[in-house]
């Protein structure tokens, strides 16, 4: 039986004060009742008020039945405020339709998600710079690499960045590590492993020692074309039970500028760095030789 059917009459009679169709019936009686009064001879005022209250009680109660069983979202007063309109109005449209946390924020061009969902939105940033065909194609990518496995396990992310890069997007990704980590031997293993990984899905790799960079330039960021920035404050364990990102959709630029100034160019660029450390790391990695002081020494010169 469905569920329609199964409702009664009380859940009935309360659905139908949220009917739109209910709403505007009521408008319209409530403009013809006291013309139609006024223009006929004799005119009950006491009559004409009742029917006047309850309308007015009508609508009252079909407005709070509204707002007890459905949550008013608000809309972008302005999309050309946003950096790029055709994207944002495609995310918002999805997080309205999950209802996620502090979806209401997202009218303001920011939004803040939690644990589990910032696994799940960052699935949803990558996959919309393709539907909406934001320009340019290409995602940029800062990691404040402590523990490289747990980008290893997170699987819906590393096939929508797949199906990015599949599709002619470039993915450049700057992995940004302690000196005193690049130094540890197991570290070194699993960070390697983890840039083949990206390197196998298309992905441009850079690295960066984190102890020379400023505050504002060791940022856990993500920036989606140019149409929204991902901020992790907080970082996620394996399973995402904890974390915490905001999500910026005005202003995004300043974000590229900060990442650009760490990946650089030419023979001091991340990649070129990068580059250096590997020369070093994986022959004594493959060959079971690590050599403390030498790692340590090539970790000073990048």
């Amino acid at each position: 039986m469905s569920e329609a059917v199964r409702r009664d009459p009380l859940s009935r009679a309360t659905a139908a004060l949220g009917s739109p169709a209910l709403g505007t019936a009521i408008g319209i009686v409530g403009l013809v009742v006291p013309v139609v009064g006024w223009a006929v001879d004799r005119v009950n005022l006491k009559a004409l008020l009742a029917i006047q209250a309850v309308l007015i009680i009508v609508l009252a109660a079909g407005h709070l039945w509204v707002r007890k069983n459905f949550i008013p979202l608000r809309r972008a007063n302005n999309l050309k405020a946003m950096d790029d309109a055709a994207y944002y109005d495609r995310v918002r449209a999805q997080l309205e339709a999950e209802l996620i946390s502090d979806y209401g924020e997202i009218a303001d061009g920011h939004l803040r998600v939690y644990a589990s969902e910032v696994p799940r939105l960052s699935v949803l940033l990558v996959n919309t710079i393709t539907e909406a065909q934001s320009q340019p194609q290409r995602i940029l990518a800062a990691d404040l690499t402590t523990n490289p496995t747990l980008l290893t396990g997170r699987r819906e992310y590393i096939a929508a960045n797949r199906r990015f890069t599949e599709a002619g997007g470039r993915i450049d990704r700057l992995f940004i590590v302690w000196a005193a980590d690049l130094a540890k031997e197991e570290f070194a293993r699993s960070l390697l492993e983890l840039i083949g990984q990206h390197r196998d899905l298309g992905v441009t790799c850079g690295l960066a020692v984190r102890d020379r960079l400023r505050a504002d330039q060791a940022v856990d960021v993500v920036i989606f074309a140019g149409a929204a920035a991902l901020v992790e404050e907080e970082q996620g364990d394996a399973d995402y039970n904890r974390g915490r990102s905001s999500v910026y959709f005005k202003g995004v630029g300043r974000w590229s500028g900060r990442f650009e100034s760490v990946w650089g160019h030419g023979a001091d660029s991340a990649p070129r760095v990068l580059q250096t450390y590997e020369a070093t790391a994986r022959p004594m990695l493959d060959a079971s030789t690590w050599d403390g002081t030498r790692i340590t020494a090539t970790v000073a010169s990048l």
